[in-house]
């Protein structure tokens, strides 16, 4: 890993664990064992290494749509799913959950990569939805963008609440959206 993806991938386990605003880059600096000039070296600024954490995302995003191209809609809102379990095993938060709570004080090139981050996944899996439901491998009555929505957020407010009930709610959202994703026989 290079000094550059190293800080990258400190910078979102702090915005992940922490909070946007609650790390600086000599936190970075103590926590992987360089001088904080190394880390303006790469990131003049914290947006611009804020920026830099979420075109990460945005490139495992577009890496996994990559992946799953050929798949079927069920395999590929599976992968979805999946990022999700991935991201409550490790005791993380969604990057985009994370960030938002921190909207109101973000520098205007975070909130509009944020934005373009948050469409990028809106638009997959609306497209995916969509294409579920052509081959009627998917039945669900409201509009695809709704519905896309509407799992991004249950699955997102679920790795969040189930930290505090229970890791088998995790589960039953997950599967609760897949059942209802059914078509009725």
């Amino acid at each position: 890993m290079t000094t550059r993806e190293n800080i990258i991938e400190k910078a979102d386990q702090f915005i992940r664990n922490k909070g946007y605003n609650a790390f600086s880059f000599k936190d970075i600096s103590n926590d992987i064992g360089i001088k904080t000039a190394s880390i303006h070296y790469h990131f003049p600024t914290k947006s611009d290494l804020g920026v830099a954490t979420i075109k990460e995302h945005i490139a495992r995003t577009e890496a996994l749509k990559k992946r799953v191209a050929n798949e079927s809609p069920l395999i590929k809102l599976e992968a979805f799913l999946e990022v999700q379990a991935q991201i409550k095993k490790e005791n993380k938060v969604c990057i985009v959950g994370s960030l938002a709570t921190d909207l109101n004080t973000l520098d205007e090139s975070i909130k509009t990569e944020l934005q373009g981050f948050s469409q990028i996944v809106i638009t997959w899996l609306t497209e995916v939805l969509i294409e579920g439901k052509k081959l009627k491998i998917f039945d669900f009555e409201m509009a695809p963008r709704t519905k896309a929505i509407m799992i991004i957020t249950n699955m997102v407010a679920i790795v969040q609440l189930s930290r505090l009930t229970n890791d088998s709610d995790f589960d039953l959202v997950r599967e609760t959206i897949l059942t209802e994703l059914r078509p009725k026989k």
